[in-house]
């Protein structure tokens, strides 16, 4: 049984929608939207982090395309790349322990540590045979930026299309795409991406995201059939079919844009879950092949260093937690502003200001 609310928490309720009210008068729904999202902090965090990393794995590795016998590439700021062997530079950055490669960043004044802040030659230190492994981490960024966008591009664009003409459509429309989805639901993810990375891990990191992304759809399809299903049911789709219009049009200018927070939300969890996808394929041998390199497979290529060289893994596994983090805090955030059922918490202050107003009037 429901509680019923005291007077005072129905008075406090009301003042609280007057105050909400009030801030969105004259507003679009985009506009609405927007300012929901730009209120969200940990959204907006987020966003500016993961803008940075990009920024920095693009512009320190530089971008580097097609293939070994026709590449394209673009070159960064920073004066190593990922073939680039500097094993004096490793013997001379070295641990207490004796071990050569050591990380040459330090971030503590020389009060603290006595030695002083400076990045050094190598900041992330070195691997095994003196190859720079600043300028191997940025580049394994950058690629598994690269299968996030891809993969979570080509996944909404699949799984919107056959949501939307399943769920709009129905009968045997619906009985036959649905089904479609089950037989690619019912199968590992990590075993189709395994025979994906298997046929197409050699061919460089565009292709093998372009396959991945053709078997990430599934779950944003029954996300968004389930969205349809519930929206071509409602009075404006009634009207729109009235006034004469189209499938087509009913479907992308009427029940689309209802639709949207959904995909939008769905489509966060998709990069995020391809982020980690990559790496675990990478991790077992069957994403991104050597000469070239991935966060997973830095992972995979130095396990056997934990114990002497922990550095190795500290860096990837760092961005890969902080790539996924980002998204996942950003696709929170639009679920916030784009689900009309979330209340923003009002403070003490426009609680104070929307009773003066109040007052005023």
């Amino acid at each position: 049984m429901a509680k019923k609310m005291t007077p005072v928490e129905q008075t406090s309720e009301k003042n609280e929608n007057e105050i909400a009210l009030r801030e969105t008068e004259g507003l679009s729904q985009g506009q609405i939207i927007l300012r929901r999202f730009l209120r969200h902090r940990a959204a907006m965090i987020s966003l500016v982090a993961l803008i940075f990393i990009i920024l920095f794995a693009y512009t320190a590795s530089g971008i580097h395309l097609g293939t070994k016998e026709d590449p394209i590439s673009i070159a960064g700021w920073w004066h190593f790349s990922i073939t680039d062997i500097d094993p004096e530079g490793a013997i001379a950055a070295t641990c207490n322990g004796g071990i050569t490669g050591c990380p040459t960043l330090d971030i503590f004044p020389a009060f603290i540590d006595g030695t002083g802040m400076h990045i050094g030659a190598h900041p992330m230190g070195t691997d095994v045979i003196g190859t720079d492994y600043f300028a191997l981490v940025v580049r394994g960024a950058e690629q598994s930026i690269m299968v996030m966008f891809i993969v979570g591009i080509l996944g909404v664009a699949l799984g919107t299309i056959i949501g939307a003409i399943a769920g709009f459509f129905g009968g045997i429309v619906d009985a036959i795409l649905m089904r479609l989805t089950d037989v690619f639901l019912v199968t590992p993810t990590i075993v189709i991406g395994a025979v994906i990375g298997f046929r197409f891990g050699n061919l460089g990191i565009v292709p093998l995201a372009l396959m991945l992304g053709f078997f990430a759809w599934m779950g944003l399809a029954r996300f968004v059939r389930t969205e349809f299903l519930t929206l071509r049911e409602r009075e404006f789709v009634d009207a729109a079919r009235i006034a004469g219009a189209s499938n087509r049009r009913i479907i992308f200018k009427h029940i689309l844009p209802n639709a949207i927070g959904v995909i939008i939300v769905a489509g966060t969890l998709l990069m995020s879950g391809a982020i980690l996808i990559e790496t675990a394929l990478s991790y077992l041998g069957f994403g991104v092949q050597a000469p070239d390199v991935s966060l997973g497979l830095l992972i995979s290529r130095y396990q056997n260093s934990f114990s002497t060289s922990p550095w190795l893994f500290w860096w990837p596994g760092l961005f890969i937690i902080s790539i996924a983090l980002c998204i996942n805090f950003i696709g929170d955030g639009l679920r916030d502003a784009f689900d009309p059922r979330q209340k923003r918490r009002i403070s003490l202050k426009e609680r104070l200001r929307g009773t003066e107003s109040k007052a005023r009037a």
